[in-house]
């Protein structure tokens, strides 16, 4: 019996139980048109069945509308947005990613549930456990800081509701706060600090001194710690770390001590209006005179948003929109998205679609909503189409492998256009960037 159909036996055996079996047959449906499809012989869990025993499925996405990463995530929504739009209407784009999709998901209409997060993990779990509480959610999403990404996958093993990140750049993500019902498409900041340390090196030179801006939680502190160790080997010293907190209004005090540290470079690790705040500001107190600048993950719209510091500057990133030249999908999203938006995806919009694709695909394989079944099809590993070309899904620590895009910031005199920012230096291969599985204690729990 395949997981996505049931005897006749089967389906009056549930109705029977239901008490809703003769009044459905007495109106000649088909009895999945009354009654909602289980997996077979298996108990509820989570959400399974309630969540999807209607014409329809909800996600529920916390992600932040106030706040320092307010704009990042406006553009994550946008992303998650069309994708639901996609699935609903069986969008030709959504259909490269998950071929068995027609209209919906296994044909149920797809409904997204918006909360504001303000970037803060309490915030995001309050809000994902009234979704899941109140609107049967079957899938959740959302962070676009890594702290809210680790208390979602906390809260997703607890409730066994699936959880795809949005945006999340720290190495334990999928590292020792991975969780079975987790799963991270985008890249993180091991995977960003070895793909553009060789580069910097190249480029730089050796045996350089360098002062670190790191943002006072799990993803500054493991990006930072990611390009230390990636850079060791060439002889690159931190002369200073200045760690700020979440949303500091003045950074003058840790510029300061840069600008007196004698580092050769700064890299700044800090992200959303962080980063911007934080480069402006060293371009006031001339740091930025001093020292070359790095971003090692680099912030959607931090080249708009800076005007024109970004310029001659190094960064890693999951998506840049002229990859459209190698990657046809990459070419039709872009279209699909300017159409809607009037602009240019971003990385954040970018992960956003391309997560809920890949979910819709692994509930049309499974063929259910069957949480562990779900689970199960993106731990087979198999290699799918993504907007970066073909990827797959570890079934270790569930980190999808993808490249790592590496841009420098084109000078005014040459862009193309106003969203014209970057050249892309480099497409690295994941593969060979990413840490074993087992390397950042990566344990995922069960099924059930």
């Amino acid at each position: 019996m395949s997981a996505n159909s049931h005897s006749r036996r089967d389906f009056l055996r549930q109705a029977v139980a239901t008490g809703a079996g003769m009044g459905a047959l007495s109106t000649g449906l088909t009895p999945f048109m009354a009654m909602p499809v289980w997996a077979k012989d298996e108990p509820p869990i989570g959400t399974w069945p309630a969540g999807s025993q209607g014409n329809s499925v909800g996600i529920g996405a916390a992600v932040p509308r106030t706040g320092t990463y307010a704009v990042q995530g406006e553009d994550e929504l946008k992303g998650w947005q069309l994708a639901v739009e996609h699935l609903n209407s069986g969008n030709d784009l959504i259909k490269k990613f998950s071929p068995k999709t027609g209209k919906g998901v296994l044909g149920k209409e797809v409904k997204l549930h918006v909360a504001d997060s303000a970037a803060k993990p309490n915030q995001a779990v309050q809000a994902e456990q009234g979704f899941i509480t109140q609107n049967k959610i079957v899938l959740m999403t959302g962070s676009t800081s890594s702290a809210v990404a680790v208390a979602l996958n906390k809260l997703a093993q607890r409730e066994k509701v699936l959880y795809v990140t949005g945006i999340s750049g720290s190495n334990d993500t999928t590292g020792k706060d991975c969780v079975r019902y987790g799963f991270r498409q985008n890249f993180f900041g091991q995977t960003a600090a070895a793909a553009i340390a060789p580069v910097l090196v190249k480029q730089f030179g050796k045996n350089k001194k360098v002062a670190y801006m790191t943002p006072d939680y799990t993803y500054g502190h493991t990006v930072t710690k990611a390009v230390q160790d990636a850079t060791k080997a060439a002889g690159w010293t931190t002369v200073t770390n200045q760690v700020s907190p979440l949303g500091a209004p003045d950074f003058s005090s840790y510029l300061l001590n840069i600008a007196n540290s004698g580092a050769d470079l700064l890299i700044n690790v800090n992200w959303g209006h962080d980063a911007v705040l934080s480069i402006q500001q060293a371009k006031q107190f001339g740091v930025l005179d001093k020292m070359k600048l790095v971003v090692p993950y680099q912030v959607p719209f931090l080249a708009r948003e800076t005007g024109g510091l970004m310029q001659g500057v190094y960064a890693a990133t999951d998506y840049w929109w002229t990859i459209e030249d190698k990657y046809p999908l990459a070419k039709q999203f872009n279209a699909e998205f300017e159409k809607k938006h009037g602009y240019k995806p971003e990385w954040g919009a970018a992960n956003a679609y391309v997560s809920f694709a890949h979910w819709a695909r692994m509930v049309e394989a499974a063929g259910t909503f069957y949480p562990p079944a779900v689970i199960k099809a993106y731990e087979k590993g198999e290699t799918i189409p993504s907007l970066v070309g073909d990827v797959n899904y570890r079934p270790e620590d569930h980190q999808c492998i993808r490249p790592v895009i590496i841009v420098k910031g084109k000078m005014q005199k040459d862009m193309k256009n106003k969203e014209d920012f970057y050249d892309i230096v480099e497409i690295v291969p994941g593969a060979g960037l990413m840490q074993k599985p087992d390397e950042f204690g990566c344990k995922l729990g069960d099924y059930t």
